[in-house]
């Protein structure tokens, strides 16, 4: 699994026939874009977790699928790690 942020939809009309009318996201991997099968309706800024290889096919709905990165989870909270205190900063109890 991986934490992405989605950064915008992409539209596809012309697709093979077994890709169906699947929502398709930009996500942001790091410093690298991909594409991801919208699994479960995020929108741009949403952090959520993908999965991908057959874990990506079945979340998209079946095991032809032809994706390898699905969108599986829309995280309800999450810091970046550039806004993560270190350890010895956060407070205890």
């Amino acid at each position: 699994m991986k934490i992405c942020q989605v950064e915008r939809p992409l539209v596809a009309t012309n697709r093979i026939p077994g890709m169906e009318h699947k929502h398709l996201q930009v996500v942001r991997d790091g410093s690298a874009l991909a594409v991801a099968v919208d699994a479960v309706g995020c929108i741009p800024g949403d952090w959520v977790i993908c999965v991908g290889s057959s874990a990506a096919r079945e979340a998209a709905g079946s095991k032809e699928y032809p994706s390898d990165l699905t969108i599986v989870g829309i995280i309800d909270r999450w810091p970046p790690e550039e806004d993560q205190a270190p350890e010895s900063e956060r407070g205890r109890g």
